[in-house]
């Protein structure tokens, strides 16, 4: 029942205060009536600034964490690095039977495809998998392909590309989910120590970042123990809202499972845990050919992407999970994509009940024009990935020559969805990119490369005010979060909150991101 005074420049998102006071994981007074206490503790902010925690409408704390045990080729700037890379992790690690890692760079070769020769340079005897860092993309070496049983003969799969050589054999690039998982499927599942450990290191990661409620975007169901094992253990650092990834081949049995799930996570998950999200992925992703656009993509004037769901049966999942009392997430990049999921939240909503949706579409890269309105009429919010809204090497080498110039000025719309009064939450996608929010919120307001290009922001009219950008990272998820008690710091709140170095408010926009997250608060418990 420690009583802990914060003295200086408060942003509670309803205007400043000097002083605000928690005990018990919640405050309970503001300005003049917390100097009024008598504090056991008292932090002087200095030059920084205190606001609610961050929190991280769409990310992967498992896969993330997971990362740390497999060969480090996030970063890595050639294909000869990676090589090395594996070769290394190999030689130190024996007995492991699969290589695994994650998050190299797609953008490193001409269209992202990459041959399994060159890791059988490194690792000719063992499978290696890595997966890209938009997490849609798996290459793999000559023995994983064999013990997968990909030959000349395997026929491409219904949702997904096998990448193949001019003389017809497969690559080594796997493109989408069957063509994945024709890999990814043979790979052993890591033991539940192994698990609870990589949501620690998840926990650890986001603490340091001032993060404290993460929304889980892809949870299958053997993810479910090793999050409930983590909060019993008292090692979860962050609450995590759990969304179970609907299957378009089996969504309709997934449905009971799911409730199940759903109340198992309230049973056993304690306070940190929630299960209340149905995960759908509409398309695929731009730099890949794969996301789900309206007309053809310019470099394959054939093809209009890989819509994950035919549209009706997306808005029969989306319906059905709706009446189950789920909230929806739609992972949708293209400009059909996007459309399919509006339509579908659209169709929920004209034949269920009326109930506290609050429906989320995340990403949202290209929106045609006509739909923008239609994110605010129907409550849907915008889950957006700031960190992506730059002119950096995935957009000038796959993403803008696959759209063209016009459709490439469309992505991130930011500015015109909050002008509009839709609901925009900000997100990571970690570890696809840098689960750092001030990372994120600098390039949110400058639409700019860290190295500052271009001076005049990248589609500049779509640039948000730092409070915009603060809002939506904190304010905006909570909100997402059903957390509206955590939304603005007020008497009962829970104390999750942030201590940085300086206010971004007040520095120079392109210096955001060199601001330090002196301190966070989870209910009131420092984690970092």
């Amino acid at each position: 029942m420690t009583t802990t005074l914060f003295r200086g420049t408060i942003r509670t998102g309803a205007g400043d205060t000097t002083a605000l006071a928690i005990r018990d994981g919640h405050v309970v007074a503001l300005g003049a009536d917390a100097l009024a206490l008598d504090a056991d503790e008292i932090v002087e902010l200095g030059d920084g600034l205190l606001l609610p925690a961050f929190g991280d409408g769409h990310a992967h704390p498992l896969f993330g964490g997971l990362e740390y045990f497999g060969p480090q080729v996030k970063g890595l700037a050639s294909v000869e690095a990676i090589g090395a890379e594996v070769g290394r992790w190999a030689a130190a690690h024996p007995d492991e039977d699969w290589i695994v890692g994650a998050s190299y760079d797609p953008t490193l070769v001409p269209d992202g495809e990459f041959d399994a020769r060159w890791l059988d340079a490194a690792v000719a005897d063992r499978p290696v998998v890595l997966r890209a860092y938009d997490y849609h993309t798996v290459w793999c070496n000559t023995e994983a392909l064999r013990r997968a049983g990909i030959t000349d003969a395997t026929p491409q799969p219904r949702l997904g590309r096998v990448v193949r050589r001019p003389d017809g054999s497969a690559m080594g690039t796997l493109r989408e989910w069957h063509a994945c998982d024709l890999v990814l499927d043979r790979v052993p599942g890591r033991p539940v120590d192994e698990l609870v450990e990589a949501l620690r290191v998840a926990g650890s990661a986001f603490a340091r970042a001032g993060v404290t409620w993460v929304q889980d975007a892809w949870v299958e169901p053997e993810m479910v123990t090793p999050y409930i094992e983590a909060a019993r253990r008292g090692v979860l650092a962050f609450r995590a809202n759990l969304a179970f990834r609907a299957d378009p081949d089996r969504w309709l049995g997934q449905r009971a499972e799911f409730v199940a799930a759903r109340a198992r996570v309230v049973a056993e998950g304690g306070s940190l845990l929630s299960a209340r999200t149905v995960k759908f992925f509409a398309d695929g992703v731009i730099e890949g050919g794969t996301a789900a656009m309206l007309a053809p993509y310019c470099d394959a004037p054939h093809s209009c992407g890989m819509p994950v769901w035919p549209p009706a049966a997306l808005a029969a999942a989306v319906t059905a999970f709706d009446a189950d009392g789920f909230q929806v997430h739609i992972h949708a990049i293209g400009d059909a994509g996007v459309r399919a999921a509006l339509d579908a939240i659209e169709a929920a909503a004209a034949v269920n009940p009326a109930w506290d949706r609050r429906p989320v579409i995340a990403h949202v890269q290209i929106v045609d024009p006509a739909d923008l309105a239609r994110f605010e009429r129907l409550g849907v919010i915008a889950n957006f990935e700031p960190l992506w809204a730059q002119l950096d090497p995935l957009q000038t080498e796959l993403s803008i020559p696959r759209v063209g110039e016009k459709r490439g000025a469309l992505q991130y719309p930011m500015r015109g969805l909050v002008d509009s009064g839709a609901p925009v939450s900000f997100g990571s996608d970690w570890p696809v990119s840098s689960h750092q929010p001030l990372e994120g919120i600098q390039v949110a307001v400058t639409r700019r490369t860290f190295e500052g290009t271009p001076d005049e922001g990248w589609i500049p009219h779509e640039r948000l005010t730092m409070d915009q950008a603060l809002d939506a990272y904190t304010s905006g998820v909570a909100y997402q979060a059903f957390a509206d008690d955590r939304r603005v710091p007020a008497v009962g709140s829970p104390a999750d909150l942030v201590w940085l170095s300086a206010d971004p408010r007040t520095v120079d926009p392109m210096a955001v991101r060199q601001i330090a997250v002196e301190a966070t608060w989870l209910g009131g418990q420092r984690t970092h």
